[in-house]
């Protein structure tokens, strides 16, 4: 029932526009989101990489409606990696196809997209496509392909895999087998059954198999996840596999679950922050609450607390 009030919530644009210009809402949104501006976020990241963890950086927003926005936000994302580059920080990119145009000019959507990743791959850098809505699944793995095909970006761009879908598993198949670095999540949208699992046990048993199918695949990938269960599953597996700590890395989300980033990393595993800035933050942290409603009182007792 929660899940689905915080989904509802997160495409109320009365609600987002109220919060996203309110203090209060800045409040709330503090301990996740770090900060409006380029400065902020790579201040955060230069503080992350100094507890030995690398950092995966999102401008947050999506579904521009104009050209103007697309470009705004691609230029956005070209400061951001000559500034990760500049700083020599251990950070990548993650971005929303929507965010570059693709619901307006889909065109120009793929040459935004196709340049920044282009910029990525000049300086030895990653770039992440991030995925949205069932409705984009496809075309947004169409577009890792094809860019992963061209000439210097091999390795230099990847997907994300959502274990509540049921095609994901096909799709992690492929992608593994074109070497296409994956990053596995359990998927943040409301989506129907007709396509993907309800209950949170199908969804966790798919993803520990999916984990296994990347983790087995011998290419580099991301295993998203705060849950202590899904987090013990892989360590298991990949000790039984002898799989080695540097062939694979754990990814969380900014402000939650610090104790167990830190921990994971003293025991000798990778991990990943993923940091997210800008001031589209209102639908990113309705979708967190509807991952795992026990973090709207986290957020209210931090709230309090200041």
């Amino acid at each position: 029932m929660f899940r689905t009030i915080f989904i509802a919530l997160s495409d109320n644009k009365t609600l987002r526009a109220l919060a996203e210009r309110s203090r209060i809402g800045r409040r709330l949104s503090g301990r996740f989101v770090a900060g409006m501006t380029v400065d902020e976020v790579l201040t955060a990241t230069a503080t992350i990489n100094s507890l030995g963890m690398s950092v995966s950086v999102d401008n947050l927003g999506e579904n521009v409606t104009n050209a103007a926005e697309a470009r705004e936000s691609a230029a956005l994302y070209h400061e951001l990696l000559d500034q990760i580059a500049a700083r020599k920080l251990d950070a990548n990119v993650r971005l929303k196809l929507t965010h570059m145009g693709l619901d307006i000019d889909e065109k120009l959507s793929l040459e935004i997209v196709d340049q920044l990743v282009a910029h990525a791959a000049r300086l030895k850098n990653f770039a992440r496509i991030d995925m949205e809505g069932s409705v984009y699944t496809q075309k947004t793995l169409d577009v890792v392909r094809d860019l992963h095909r061209r000439p210097g970006n091999a390795g230099r761009v990847g997907a994300v895999i959502q274990s509540y879908l049921y095609r994901s598993e096909a799709d992690a198949q492929s992608l593994c087998a074109e070497r296409i670095r994956i990053r596995l999540c359990k998927g943040a949208y409301k989506e129907p059954p007709e396509i993907a699992f309800q209950k949170k046990a199908d969804v966790n048993a798919n993803f520990v198999k999916l984990m296994r199918i990347l983790l087995k695949s011998g290419t580099y990938h991301g295993i998203a996840t705060h849950d202590p269960k899904m987090i013990d599953a892989t360590l298991a597996f990949a000790k039984a596999e002898n799989i080695a700590p540097d062939k694979f890395e754990f990814q969380m989300l900014y402000g939650i679950r610090r104790d167990l980033q830190q921990k994971l990393v003293r025991d000798g595993w990778r991990m990943r922050v993923y940091i997210p800035f800008g001031t589209e933050w209102y639908p990113y942290l309705m979708r967190r609450l509807a991952e795992r409603p026990a973090n709207a009182i986290f957020i209210l007792k931090n709230v309090l607390r200041r």
